[in-house]
């Protein structure tokens, strides 16, 4: 196997309280003029002001950028770029769940880099590493603090783009499982299954490595044995930090070895209908799972193993069939509607099923399937999958 190059944050605060260690994190990494990118959510929910309160606290001045939406959009990234480029800030800080840390990664390249985000979506490379981000994460689930990824929606024609590369790692993350003991239970639950997704595409992807397994596997084991705990109590703390380690873990996996055909099929979804992300994944996962077992059978059964839902011992065949029971009962546990019972119009779904399908096909991440679709299978796993 050929040598794994692996990124992640230089910096990290993990635990209970970690969001104590903002002031001296961006001190020790030598920034004192941040610019906090965050949502209208996070800004009123108190999270902002126990951040600021820190800064002021160790005389750091910072101003707010807190007009982010979910699933960041090119519109939006402009906005905060021409507030980074009407002030003298050297970092960012982005608090909140991915959208808010994907709109400070998508800022920090445009405003080094010039031009528009599209120029710089993959496979195209960042020329330029932008102002350093530091990540505070607020929901356990997209693992953006830790990865070399961001996402954006493109305004004008509702492509869902992926941006890679080291230019888009954060430099810091703050992984403070108490900011999210406030999350509601339909975030809670679909940001639990998109963590699961990524754990599970890492450790089935043709880039995984030996690194990454370790990751991958820890990581389903956190959230397959908490998720369904932490939905049922919000306020359990033992929960909830196993589901944001969880999260984390699962960041680094895929990171450093890709997601695969679900995450593909995923942003189409998102961007056409406005379903959120983990939303998305949790409707593709179990029907996704059962087209590529066949072609990863022992690797498959090794997630049943991590989940707790078959045994050491047991086949590979029965394994995977535990999986597949599981991913499909979690879904129903967990209350993640179909397509059709999302209310996403029939007409409309097939009339976009071909460009859907060559989108989920040029975002790269099928290539790193263990089964490798076409057009026209992608495009009949969306069938099955609207029922």
């Amino acid at each position: 196997m050929a040598a794994a190059l692996i990124t992640t944050p230089r910096l990290m605060a993990v635990g209970g309280g970690a969001l104590a260690e903002l002031p001296g994190l961006l001190l020790r990494l030598g920034l004192g003029r941040p610019l906090i990118v965050t949502d209208p959510y996070i800004a009123g929910s108190g999270i902002l002001d126990r951040a600021t309160a820190l800064l002021d606290a160790a005389d750091i001045p910072w101003s707010v950028f807190s007009d982010t939406v979910p699933d960041p959009t090119t519109e939006i990234i402009g906005i905060g770029v021409e507030l980074l480029q009407a002030g003298a800030f050297d970092s960012l800080v982005a608090i909140g769940g991915g959208s808010s840390i994907d709109t400070a990664k998508g800022m920090s390249v445009l405003f080094a880099n010039g031009g528009r985000i599209a120029d710089y979506k993959v496979p195209n490379e960042i020329p330029l590493a932008g102002l350093p981000v530091v990540a505070i994460p607020t929901t356990a689930g997209t693992g953006s603090e830790v990865t070399r990824f961001t996402v954006v929606t493109d305004t004008e024609t509702d492509e869902k783009m992926l941006i890679a590369g080291l230019a888009c790692c954060p430099v810091a993350a703050i992984v403070d499982y108490e900011l999210t003991l406030t999350m509601p239970l339909r975030l809670t639950a679909d940001t639990g299954i998109d963590s699961l997704t990524h754990a599970i595409e890492a450790y089935v992807s043709r880039r995984a490595n030996p690194f990454t397994d370790g990751l991958a596997k820890n990581a389903m084991s956190l959230i397959a044995r908490n998720i369904r705990t932490v939905c049922a109590e919000p306020g359990n703390h033992a929960a909830r930090e196993a589901m944001m380690l969880g999260a984390t873990h699962a960041g680094m996996a895929f990171s450093n070895a890709s997601v695969a055909l679900v995450h593909g099929m995923s942003r189409p979804i998102g961007a056409f209908f406005h379903v959120p992300h983990g939303l998305s994944n949790a409707m593709l996962l179990p029907e996704i799972t059962a087209f590529s077992a066949p072609a990863a059978l022992e690797r498959y059964a090794d997630c049943a193993r991590a989940m707790g839902v078959a045994e050491e011992g047991e086949g590979s065949q029965g394994a995977v069939a535990r999986l597949l029971d599981e991913l499909r009962r979690l879904n129903a546990d967990l209350g993640v509607p179909s397509p059709r019972a999302y209310g996403i119009d029939r007409a409309r779904y097939d009339a976009l099923l071909p460009v859907m399908a060559s989108q989920a096909l040029a975002s790269g991440s099928p290539a790193h399937n263990p089964l490798v679709p076409t057009s026209d299978q992608i495009i009949e796993l969306y069938r099955r999958v609207y029922e």
